[in-house]
């Protein structure tokens, strides 16, 4: 797609950059990248619905299955990390990666608190169980109770008081910081034992990034992926505060290595300096997004890529990733939904407005590619999806 330099970028524009730049526009050729590569892209792969990570990566790459996903999770050289990432939810990351995020991360400045001021831990506790994470697993794998058992072995009894509320019962005070200790690069997710979950230490960092040049960095990268973008939605997804994300982007520009551009002619966005050119026509064509997808999570202005009746039926409350997107000529169109028995599985499509023959052909086509993403015979039904958000 031919690219010209600008001084204003339409919505358009961006929108078509961002889709070729992450495998949308134009799925990866087998050996063109991998799921490492793929993700990178992305920036991370939210995962805590695994077989919805699996999607996204595979949907971006010809001839790609759930099982090439989890050998580059779970083979002998992982060039993927399962751990906690930004806002602190559950990631696919590259493990080239790990010096940037385990560097910028935990400078990201949180919240209020949502614990009990009986609950909370000092910044010495913190440290100090996060130490004994790290050392807990390092050069195995441990269940979550095999990991508590541990954990208040090497620290204290008051590590492990019941105190926080959970699903069916009370955690123990020590997984308030569980979060933490990837982002310290000390935990991510190990292969399952049986049904239950493992975690182990990732791979060491030889070389980590001071947290000034990976923060610096992860703003780069946000911007390249999903530029132009302004600090507010950079904070909004990296669960920031507006005013850190400004001074980061000032910061920066004072360095001259962002640069501001009019987005539909209004000021406030930037991209890296440099990175000024943008395709010169729009994106064509029908895609399926599972639950969680990155595109849709970090894309702005969410009106523009939720328009009209998408911004009530496929968002929840406003946020985004809720809810399985179709998307025609790069905007929602649309929501779905898939229900599996053995080996089949039955993709509902309920489309905001009419298709054309050619678009019904590329949905027949998308969800093909999704059954042969997860191992399935898939069967399209178009019509309304009955279930909720994250069903």
């Amino acid at each position: 797609m031919p690219l010209m330099p600008v001084a204003a970028v339409s919505w358009s524009a961006a929108n078509s950059r961002r889709m070729e730049r992450q495998f949308l526009g134009s799925p990866a050729k087998p050996g063109e990248a991998g799921p490492a590569e793929v993700v990178d892209a992305m920036l991370a792969a939210q995962a805590q619905v695994a077989s919805a990570a699996e999607l996204s990566v595979g949907l971006r790459m010809e001839g790609t299955t759930r099982q090439d996903v989890r050998a580059a999770l779970w083979g002998d050289e992982p060039s993927l990390v399962k751990t906690f990432g930004p806002r602190g939810t559950i990631h696919f990351l590259p493990t080239a990666q790990l010096p940037l995020w385990t560097g910028a991360l935990p400078t990201i400045p949180g919240g209020p608190s949502p614990f009990k001021a009986s609950e909370r831990l000092t910044p010495s506790q913190t440290d100090e169980i996060v130490t004994a994470i790290g050392e807990a697993l390092d050069g195995t794998r441990l269940t979550i109770d095999e990991l508590s058992d541990e954990v208040v072995a090497r620290t204290g009894p008051w590590a492990g008081d019941l105190v926080l509320p959970a699903f069916q019962g009370m955690w123990p005070r020590w997984r308030s910081v569980m979060h933490m200790a990837g982002h310290r690069g000390v935990l991510c997710f190990a292969p399952n034992r049986g049904r239950k979950v493992t975690y182990t230490r990732p791979p060491a960092i030889e070389e980590p990034l001071t947290p000034e040049a990976a923060s610096a960095a992860l703003v780069r990268r946000f911007l390249y992926a999903y530029g132009p973008a302004t600090p507010r939605e950079f904070a909004k997804w990296a669960a920031g505060p507006p005013a850190w994300a400004s001074d980061l982007f000032t910061t920066l520009a004072g360095d001259g290595e962002i640069e501001a551009v009019d987005m539909e002619g209004e000021r406030g966005s930037w991209v890296v300096a440099g990175d000024t050119e943008f395709p010169d026509e729009p994106v064509r064509g029908v895609r399926l997004l599972p639950y969680f997808d990155a595109y849709a999570i970090a894309s702005h202005p969410r009106e523009r890529l939720f328009p009209g009746r998408a911004y009530e039926r496929a968002l929840a409350g406003g946020q985004a990733g809720n809810f399985p997107v179709l998307l025609v000529d790069g905007v929602v169109a649309g929501v779905w939904h898939q229900r599996r028995a053995g080996r089949r599985t039955t993709v509902t499509v309920e489309p905001l407005g009419r298709l054309s023959a050619g678009q019904e052909r590329e949905l027949e086509g998308q969800v093909e590619r999704v059954g042969e993403v997860l191992e399935a015979r898939a069967e399209l039904v178009v019509g309304p999806v009955t279930v909720g958000p994250h069903a």
